[in-house]
């Protein structure tokens, strides 16, 4: 695929600019000016146009690209749960693996509920075994190979608790059970293990567990492998930065590899703190992080607000409040006559503060706001509650699809020019984006987000190629 040029109206204008007069030499001039064009000045344009044209292309991909990565880190958390995660499978069975409540191995076993081996009884039996001993709260299935088959198999299953059952992207798992983070952590365990235990952890948190795999791996996004590698590299590591640091650390329980994305930290300050947790036991304020060898004051002070000590005797600890403005809460709590922890519980008290009060030198009233928004909400993660989630129980395969089926759906990746929709088959559909919504729609990503629950509509299915064409258009959300 090349440039098209007019050539004949390109050399006339250059010929316009240079030639002069009638002579020998004006003949000698255009001739020249029709060899330089053609050597050199088309080829040249040629190279500078397709340049420009792929730093463009670039940029809306990169961008495109670390907006699906955001909305995939920023996925809601099923929070401090246990967890049995089944990594799915037909022939060498399905993974299971029992997790506490931050994430820790517990168990880890195989059973034979699909094809070829139908082993029901004895899946059953395990499973509600493993559920009962290891008290799991929850189960995390992976949306691979065997996952519907194995869905249904787990859905049918009677506990004497209540065990709901998430269906979770299994998108670079297997990078991470091959890593050198995860033969670390599990060296005497196989790789189907520990991708197992990955998709458990995705479902405890998504983004501690998403941190550890190179975000060109988590499956989204749009020519990602033809764009600048070092720009592509820039934008993602900021954006899990920006993710990592709206949503706050627990400092006693952060990997090395999410205490990484802290601000102010990096990978040897990372394994500090993880090296002397593991030593010294957990820290019970955020002051005890300056402990930790070669955190200096002013690492702290860049990293302090990001990191979290739920365990502290003080509650501000806990939140996004920076200890440098402690001293402030500290002053509006005295003046209320209350405690910070009452100042914190009571929103009656909070609402008798006039910010400008505490305005000073240092601090203003932006900064005092933020305080003031953070009180109301301390430590609250700010990503979105867990939803359960359910596919047409009819839909088994692509050959159950009939033309205008209305079907619950669960966005996968979005791109510009549509969004692919999960619908519970082997095959994602896609939402072009000109059936994305019934008015206008020049970004998709403005209209769908990564991991978002839809409805959507079956326009056209062709078996021979597997693809499967949706519409949310005219359909109620």
């Amino acid at each position: 695929m090349g440039i098209s040029i007019n050539d004949d109206r390109a050399i006339d204008n250059i010929c316009r600019i240079v030639v002069r007069g009638q002579g020998e030499a004006s003949v000698l001039v255009e001739e020249a000016a029709e060899d330089s064009y053609k050597r050199l000045v088309k080829p040249s344009i040629e190279t500078e146009f397709a340049a420009l044209s792929k730093s463009k292309a670039d940029e809306e991909a990169i961008d495109m690209f670390a907006q699906n990565a955001r909305q995939l880190l920023f996925a809601p958390p099923l929070g401090h749960k246990r967890i049995l995660a089944v990594d799915p499978g037909f022939r060498t069975g399905c993974k299971v693996v029992c997790l506490d409540e931050n994430g820790n191995l517990l168990h880890h076993d195989v059973i034979y509920p699909t094809a070829p081996h139908y082993d029901i009884d004895g899946a059953t039996e395990k499973v509600c075994s493993l559920v009962e001993k290891y008290a799991i709260d929850a189960i995390s299935l992976g949306n691979g190979t065997a996952s519907r088959e194995t869905e249904r198999f787990l859905k049918r299953l009677h506990h004497k608790r209540p065990v709901d059952v998430f269906v979770v992207s299994e998108n670079g798992a297997s990078i991470y059970s091959a890593s050198k983070i995860a033969r670390d952590e599990f060296p005497d365990k196989d790789v189907t293990v520990r991708g197992a235990v990955s998709i458990g952890r995705r479902l405890l948190d998504p983004l501690a567990e998403l941190v550890k795999i190179d975000p060109k791996s988590i499956g989204v996004g749009q020519y990602q492998h033809d764009v600048d590698q070092t720009k592509l590299k820039e934008a993602l590591t900021f954006t899990v930065e920006s993710c990592v640091n709206s949503v706050g650390v627990n400092i006693n329980t952060a990997s090395k590899e999410l205490l990484t994305y802290v601000a102010g930290l990096g990978p040897a300050l990372a394994e500090k703190i993880v090296t002397y947790r593991a030593e010294n036991g957990a820290f019970h304020s955020r002051a005890d992080i300056l402990n930790v060898p070669k955190m200096g004051k002013k690492t702290f002070t860049q990293a302090a607000g990001f990191l979290r000590v739920p365990e502290s005797d003080n509650p501000l600890d806990n939140s996004a409040v920076h200890p440098e403005s402690y001293s402030i809460v500290k002053q509006m709590a005295k003046d209320c006559g209350c405690s910070v922890a009452e100042l914190m519980a009571s929103k009656e008290k909070r609402a008798t503060i006039d910010i400008k009060n505490y305005v000073t030198e240092k601090v203003g009233i932006p900064t005092l706001a933020d305080i003031m928004s953070e009180l109301d909400k301390p430590g609250r993660d700010p990503r979105s509650e867990i939803e359960v989630f359910e596919f047409d129980d009819s839909i088994n395969d692509i050959k159950d699809l009939r033309k205008d089926m209305e079907l619950n759906g669960k966005v996968t990746n979005i791109t510009k020019f549509g969004a692919f929709v999960d619908i519970g088959i082997h095959e994602n559909g896609l939402v072009h984006i000109s059936h994305l919504s019934d008015r206008r729609v020049s970004d998709p990503s403005r209209v769908v987000q990564i991991g978002q629950h839809v409805r959507v509509r079956v326009l056209e299915v062709d078996l021979d190629r597997k693809r499967i064409s949706l519409s949310m258009k005219g359909v109620k959300q």
